[in-house]
C-alpha cells in the first residue's frame, strides 16, 4: 500500500491504520478487490499480531473484500468496456482468461476470486454472464473467508511458535 501512495502520505498511514484499525482493514480489504493494486493481508497480519480478536479481523476483512468483488460484479453486469479497461484496469487478456476459467469450471470458479491476477476478472465475468447475486455472494464470501481464515491460522500459529 505504501508503494502507491505519495511520499507525503507514507509517514501517516501507519498512524491512521493503528487509530482506526477495523475501519482501515475494511477499506484496505475493499480496495484490494477493486481499483488499486494493493493487498490487505499485511494489515490483517499486523492486527492479529497486535492481539486484535481473530474472528472480528477475519470477518471484517472478508466483508470488505467481498464487497470489493461485488463492485467488479456490478461493473461487469451494468458497466461498459470503458469502465472495465480504464477504471478497473482489467486487460482483455485477463478478462479472456477469467472467462475461460468460468466456462471450464462454472460459477464454482468464484471460490478462487481471492487469487491475484485472475480474481478480479472472475468477479467481473460473473456479472457479465449474469450469475445470480445470491450464488455470487455465497461463493465469493466462502472463498475469501477461507483465505483470510487460513492466513489468520498461519499467523497465529507462527506467532505462538515464536513466543
Amino acid at each position: 500500500m505504501f508503494f502507491i501512495m505519495p511520499s507525503v502520505m507514507m509517514p501517516i498511514m501507519p498512524d491512521i491504520a493503528l487509530e482506526h484499525t477495523y475501519a482501515a482493514l475494511f477499506i484496505v480489504s475493499f480496495l484490494a478487490a477493486t481499483l488499486l493494486p494493493l493487498g490487505s493481508e499485511w494489515l490483517l497480519v499486523a492486527l492479529l499480531l497486535d492481539d486484535k480478536a481473530p474472528a472480528v479481523v477475519v470477518t471484517i476483512a472478508t466483508i470488505g473484500n467481498t464487497l470489493g468483488g461485488a463492485t467488479n460484479y456490478l461493473i461487469g453486469r451494468w458497466g461498459g468496456s470503458w469502465l472495465i479497461r480504464k477504471v478497473l484496469r482489467i486487460e482483455a487478456r485477463q478478462q479472456l482468461r477469467a472467462e475461460n476459467w468460468f466456462q471450464r469450471y462454472g460459477s464454482l470458479s468464484l471460490l478462487l476470486s481471492w487469487l491475484p491476477v485472475v480474481g478480479d476478472p472472475l468477479c467481473l465475468v460473473a456479472g457479465t454472464l449474469r450469475t445470480s447475486v445470491s450464488r455470487f455472494f455465497v461463493l465469493v464470501t466462502t472463498g475469501k473467508a477461507l483465505r483470510y481464515l487460513t492466513l489468520a491460522l498461519i499467523t497465529l500459529g507462527g506467532a505462538e511458535l515464536l513466543s
